[in-house]
């Protein structure tokens, strides 16, 4: 594949911060939970004991991993001991979009120095064409047995060549009910409290496509339209009437907005926002919205970048986060669906916190819609711009 081939998903030219993850605040399961869900899960575990050893790569490694990742995405307890028992010492860098992620990778042509990525899953097609990663060997991944198959085998992935479900998710919101006294419960209210209520203390993920989606949503407009109808009326909704009203891009709120009440109302993540709502002085101010009608489904995966310089410890690490163990830890960490086999029954069983923000009934699974990468994306990425330039940003 030629690193020379033009990529069609072009990042904002306000994407080149890279911005380092800090590995804190977390909550960790309680030990007599973890056991009760490890148990569960390894009794759920289609191979359970196989290949599940941690080290199944065998003895120590060398060298250092370097992870680039969405933001304080992986529970550093488990980095520590993955550090420990394997060798290598794991640094992290984060991003807040996939444009971000990608313009780093194309700059640096096989250079980048991170071994591990975390695209989502729309975004991996092209990332394959244009040479930015490298084929996973599932020799040195055992532990992919200890995933739910539902998990596995997306179609831009159908054979798990390059990636492996890390998590899944979507997208909401999060509104302070100290300050907003009705109830939101859809795209509708949201934009209606941010340009009353919440007016100069509103939030936007600082991503492109659920920006633009906030307007789709709320009209009942397929968010994965390429109509340049309706592209120029998102610019004109998102860069007249609400970009005034904005007063950050923020994809994680639950680092400190939500926790320190830095803004009334934040469009959020799900993960995200059970974070912050359970590390907040006062959970109960806060209140978590699935939007409605429609909303996004979105899925992580890790990968290896292509001239990763420790290809190695980057398998072994991949297989160390699978087991069924690593899953549910992690999927305390992050607030997010890791996608292993018997994760929801090991996890109620752990009595994990606040799980109506990780699990959804097939009927709220039914308004969720994943991204579709099209011929817009330059479009829905200069909307993006104009809306952050609108609002000061």
């Amino acid at each position: 594949m030629s690193h020379e081939k033009p990529l069609r998903i072009l990042a904002s030219t306000s994407a080149t911060k890279i911005i380092k993850s800090e590995l804190n605040r977390r909550r960790f399961l309680a030990l007599s939970g973890t056991a009760a869900g490890v148990a569960l899960l390894a009794a759920c575990s289609p191979e359970s004991g196989a290949g599940s050893s941690p080290q199944a790569t065998g003895g120590a490694l060398e060298g250092g991993l370097s992870i680039y990742s969405w933001g304080d995405y992986d529970d550093p307890d488990l980095v520590a001991e993955f550090s420990s028992e394997l060798g290598p010492t794991i640094t992290f860098d984060s991003f807040a979009s996939n444009e971000e992620l990608i313009s780093k990778l194309v700059a640096a042509r096989g250079t980048s120095g991170y071994d591990i990525v975390v695209p989502t899953g729309p975004f991996i097609p092209q990332m394959i064409e244009n040479g930015l990663l490298s084929k996973l060997n599932l020799d040195l991944i055992p532990n992919i047995a200890d995933m739910d198959p539902d998990f596995l085998g997306r179609d831009w992935d159908p054979n798990n060549e390059y990636s492996i479900c890390k998590a899944w998710g979507t997208t909401g919101y999060v509104y302070d009910k100290t300050k907003i006294s009705r109830e939101l419960t859809t795209w509708a209210d949201f934009i209606d409290a941010a340009q009353n209520e919440a007016s100069g203390r509103t939030s936007v993920l600082d991503d492109p496509a659920p920006l633009l989606g906030i307007y789709y949503w709320a009209n009942g407009i397929d968010w994965n339209t390429t109509d340049e109808a309706d592209l120029a009326a998102a610019e004109e909704f998102l860069t007249t009437q609400l970009a005034p009203h904005l007063s950050a891009f923020d994809s994680y709120p639950g680092g400190a907005a939500i926790p320190q009440a830095q803004q009334i109302l934040m469009q959020s993540w799900n993960g995200d926002a059970r974070i912050g709502i359970m590390e907040s002085d006062d959970p109960d101010r806060w209140q978590w919205v699935l939007g409605s009608p429609d909303t996004e489904l979105w899925m992580d995966n890790w990968a290896i970048a292509e001239g990763a310089t420790n290809p190695e410890a980057a398998h072994a690490f991949i297989n160390y986060v699978l087991t069924p163990e690593a899953s549910l830890r992690e999927l305390d960490y992050i607030g997010y669906h890791t996608g292993g086999t018997g994760i929801e029954d090991a996890a109620r069983a752990a009595d994990l916190e606040m799980l109506d923000l990780v699990f959804f009934d097939e009927t709220q699974i039914k308004t969720m819609h994943t991204q579709t990468l099209s011929e817009a994306q330059q479009r829905i990425v200069e909307i993006w711009d104009k809306t952050k330039a609108a609002a000061g940003a």
